[in-house]
């Protein structure tokens, strides 16, 4: 591979993904949430009353990070928190009546942003891009880190 081109590919992804971020990002702030806190939301619609370890793990995220989200969210109204009750140590975080009414927010936003990002795209290439953007989402999170000692010696 061509020096000019090396890192072309990823430099995309990222740029991509950071693009799609910002856009849903604002979207989101006009309905009052912040980076993030969707993720918590969409987590909790999907399987309300988990732990916030167990939401920390589902999101890739350090708790201290989750526990600082989740107060948020619960200062805002939409999360509140109930003590376990097999356990008095351990707290379950719920969506109230207003974080089910976000939820509704939320989708929408993303559904505009995804319309945003596929402007132009026919139906046969958002599949074909969506299972690409799988294998390499696969690629990516099974760990190994591939050294290709070719390219080392380039270098």
């Amino acid at each position: 591979m061509a020096k000019a081109t090396r890192g072309a590919m990823i430099g995309r992804l990222q740029s991509t993904a950071r693009l799609s971020r910002t856009a849903l990002a604002s979207r989101l702030l006009q309905h009052g949430f912040y980076a993030g806190q969707d993720q918590v939301m969409i987590a909790l619609n999907e399987n309300d009353g988990q732990t916030p370890g167990n939401l920390a793990l589902r999101l890739g995220v350090r708790p201290p990070t989750i526990t600082k989200t989740i107060n948020r969210l619960q200062t805002q109204g939409f999360l509140e928190r109930r003590a376990s009750d097999t356990d008095s140590r351990q707290a379950h975080i719920y969506l109230t009546e207003l974080g089910r009414q976000a939820i509704k927010s939320i989708e929408k936003s993303v559904r505009k942003t995804e319309k945003q990002a596929m402007k132009g795209l026919d139906k046969k290439e958002q599949k074909q891009l969506g299972k690409l953007l799988q294998r390499i989402e696969a690629n990516l999170s099974n760990g190994e880190i591939i050294v290709d000692e070719e390219d080392d010696a380039e270098e």
